[in-house]
């Protein structure tokens, strides 16, 4: 019997995982640029880069995941055989806590830094939903004083109108986890002698108060009361809270005014029966202050005591940045865009290696939300030109054509020669592919006559298509004969006139 023969070997699929995405030069430069911008602000502010290893310890990271309830949850972690459970990590500010830790007594104190760089999250994946994502963090360690926390409510303003974001477009929100303690303490909700205790209820409360803007209030209250049935039918437990105790959550989450002195004292009537409310309040007040007398009012900065999100891990004043200007949805409905940075005091993260309590603030900005948002209001920035193309018309003379590059980059002109194949038609429709401003071209001809001839790509590009030859190449506008010596000089009158 004839041997059966051997299967067609698989080959591996050419896709990303689910969750992950690439980035091409365009957008690598759009955010790099980005990035600087912001960074230049925390730069000036004083605070000094630091780069973690995308690997720390499960035991490092610890139960302090946002939304995770065991230390190896939302991580992509293994069991290394010498070194234990490592992972991935979740976010900067783990690491941060690790680093202060391990190098207290070399660091500064306060320790003033900021980080950027991908961090990855093992969660189901969806729309705008990645497993892999860049922050941009700046954080103070060591500083006590609501102060610090002022100072990074006036950076972040100041980074997002760096980023693009104009004043107007964006308002910096602030409320204060001390703030809401007493008002869930005035609910009958909150212990200070035992905060654990009813944890997963405050956490429905929470989570159905940050809901406000989109249900509205009758909404969050039956979030808060029994639960609430969608259009669909789908139907939400809630916090089974009393009228009375809902009254009191609805009264925070609506108590903003005019103006922060006179959102603080509503809020102290609030909060007037608990300690800690009232030391929130304070705190508030002193923000504000502190705000108001470097000339950052209600246009870029506001208390807001509806911000909640993530007050479930912060311990004092906290900030939300949320962008006010519309944009439609997949529907084409029109809706705000809404939150792309925020931050706050995280106190007890650097007690879980010393033992002792090391007050920390910080922010953080959503990089990729923030791009989006930037490319939605037209600021991203034009697509930078591509280099200028030195085409082989003689591979014989590959030495020339490498020389005209050198010289041009050696006159900080951006070039590169065309390394492919093909004839001229090939390769300047490979220069439009690069969005090159200009491309060289240097035959037999033209080397016999010690001339070169440059092409406005900007101008010509919708005939690339149409040549074929050389000849076709020389009957064409959209170019100038200049002398081989005067390279340098020719390309640089060409891209000033194309703006390239």
């Amino acid at each position: 019997m004839p041997k059966d023969k051997d299967p067609k070997p698989r080959r591996p699929r050419a896709e990303t995982p689910r969750g992950f995405r690439d980035w091409f030069g365009a957008e690598v430069r759009a955010r790099a640029a980005m990035l600087d911008r912001i960074t230049g602000v925390y730069h000036r502010y004083g605070f000094d880069p630091l780069e973690t290893s995308a690997v720390e310890t499960v035991e490092a990271l610890g139960k302090f995941l946002p939304d995770v309830d065991r230390p190896q949850g939302g991580v992509f972690a293994w069991d290394d055989p010498d070194e234990g459970w490592l992972a991935l990590r979740y976010d900067l500010t783990a690491p941060l806590a690790r680093v202060f830790a391990q190098h207290r007594n070399s660091l500064p104190t306060p320790y003033r830094r900021y980080q950027v760089g991908p961090v990855w999250r093992n969660e189901k994946p969806g729309p705008g939903r990645f497993r892999q994502f860049t922050q941009c963090d700046a954080d103070t360690v060591g500083a006590g004083t609501v102060a610090a926390d002022a100072e990074m409510a006036a950076m972040l303003a100041d980074a997002l109108e760096a980023a693009g974001i104009a004043r107007g477009d964006y308002v910096v929100r602030i409320n204060d986890r001390k703030v809401l303690n007493g008002a869930l303490q005035a609910a009958g909700l909150f212990d200070p002698a035992d905060p654990e205790a009813g944890a997963e209820r405050r956490g429905i409360v929470m989570r159905a108060v940050d809901k406000l803007d989109r249900l509205g209030t009758d909404g969050v209250r039956a979030l808060l009361g029994a639960g609430r049935r969608d259009e669909s039918g789908d139907f939400t437990p809630g916090a089974g809270l009393s009228d009375e105790q809902a009254a009191c959550i609805l009264g925070l989450s609506e108590a903003r005014r005019d103006s922060a002195a006179a959102t603080c004292a509503r809020l102290a009537e609030i909060v007037a029966g608990s300690p800690v409310g009232v030391e929130g309040v304070q705190e508030l007040a002193a923000i504000a202050e502190l705000l108001e007398a470097q000339g950052y009012g209600p246009d870029r900065v506001v208390i807001d005591p509806a911000v909640v999100r993530g007050l479930g891990y912060y311990t004092g004043p906290v900030c939300e940045a949320e962008l006010t200007f519309e944009i439609l949805d997949d529907k084409g409905r029109p809706r705000q865009f809404g939150s792309v940075a925020g931050g706050g005091r995280y106190d007890d993260l650097v007690r879980r290696f010393t033992g002792q309590a090391v007050p920390a603030t910080g922010v953080s900005v959503g990089v990729d939300r923030l791009l989006a948002a930037l490319a939605a209001r037209g600021r991203a920035g034009a697509a930078e030109p591509g280099p200028v193309v030195v085409t082989v018309m003689d591979r014989d003379a590959m030495a020339e054509y490498q020389a005209m590059a050198a010289e041009l980059r050696a006159a900080g002109v951006r070039a590169e020669v065309f390394l492919g194949g093909g004839n001229v038609g090939r390769q300047l429709k490979y220069a439009d592919q690069r969005r090159s401003p200009v491309a060289v071209i240097a035959g037999e001809d033209e080397r016999a006559r010690g001339v070169v001839q440059l092409k406005d790509l900007a101008l010509g590009a919708r005939l690339a298509a149409e040549i074929e030859d050389h000849g076709a190449w020389k009957a064409q506008p959209a170019q100038v004969e200049a002398p081989r010596a005067g390279l340098v000089a020719a390309v640089r009158e060409m891209l000033a006139r194309t703006g390239g």
